[in-house]
């Protein structure tokens, strides 16, 4: 099927980039099962951390320091800030690595990939829509759960300053700014598993084993930055700098731990995404 990739007759009226179109191939994303359920879980998670910690008393009973998780319910701001530290090591993994690695994968499942390429469908056109998609949603999906906290937090524990576990407070004004440095850099630091996710995603017709694939790789890059006896070597996981966004709520903003996070997941990602083209283009796509 090697051949579907090539055109060397166009038919009257043909524009390669006006084939399968961004907004055509997010409407079919939106409207799968798997994109509200996922949906369903981030926008829920908030609540369920309000009952938790009305039921139970945060602070730091074992010992003296103040962390984040200890000043949760202080205002909104505080409550997205405990949502995001509590999910982005794995929850937040999860939507990132589906829909990176559902994305063409799933087509290959359903025999449907074919007959996109015979539409006809460049592989790189189509293999570029699903990625925007797939980064847009996985975007959406990092912005739904501290969007969702700040309003459930407004209600449970009200508006206010931001309360640093390190002492003070940053201003009203200053704390969705601040917010919204940490949910960029979260989301920079999730493109490794993404281009994992999307790479894999080109290499087998299973989905569940890209998406298993991804998230199982990012656990092991987890495991290995609790190695310590990697020492510096450490430094070159993505997963060494995943919580580097914490900087960002001091009350002097720090860069340096997130400009090293930020470069080393980028330069994953590109090598990643890059693989995942040249697998596409030279697959023999039969299903």
């Amino acid at each position: 099927m090697s051949g579907l990739a090539q055109h060397p007759v166009s038919a009257p009226g043909y524009r390669a980039r006006r084939t399968l179109p961004v907004r055509v191939e997010a409407v079919r994303q939106l409207k799968r099962r798997r994109t509200m359920v996922m949906a369903a879980v981030l926008g829920a998670l908030p609540l369920v951390l309000i009952v938790a910690f009305a039921i139970g008393t945060p602070g730091g009973e074992e010992n003296d320091r103040i962390t984040l998780m200890d000043t949760a319910t202080a205002s909104a701001a505080n409550f997205a800030a405990t949502c995001l530290f509590v999910s982005a090591g794995f929850l937040l993994v999860v939507p990132v690595a589906l829909f990176h690695g559902d994305t063409v994968a799933s087509e290959a499942n359903w025999s449907s990939l074919r007959y996109l390429l015979a539409a006809p469908v460049p592989r790189t056109r189509l293999l570029w829509s699903k990625l925007v998609v797939a980064l847009g949603f996985s975007a959406a999906a990092m912005v739904l759960l501290p969007l969702v906290a700040l309003v459930a937090g407004t209600f449970a524990y009200g508006w206010g300053p931001l309360k640093l576990p390190t002492g003070g407070s940053l201003a009203t004004t200053e704390t969705l700014p601040r917010l919204g440095i940490v949910l960029l850099f979260v989301f920079v630091s999730q493109l490794v598993t993404a281009g994992l996710a999307f790479w894999l995603s080109t290499k087998t017709d299973a989905p569940l084993g890209a998406v298993g694939g991804a998230v199982g790789l990012t656990i092991v890059g987890n495991v290995l930055d609790a190695v310590t006896a990697l020492g510096g070597w450490r430094e070159v996981l993505p997963a060494h700098w995943q919580f580097a966004w914490i900087d960002a709520l001091q009350p002097q903003l720090e860069w340096s731990g997130m400009a090293k996070g930020a470069a080393v997941s980028i330069s994953y990602a590109l090598v990643l995404f890059a693989l995942a083209f040249r697998t596409f283009a030279r697959k023999d796509v039969v299903s």
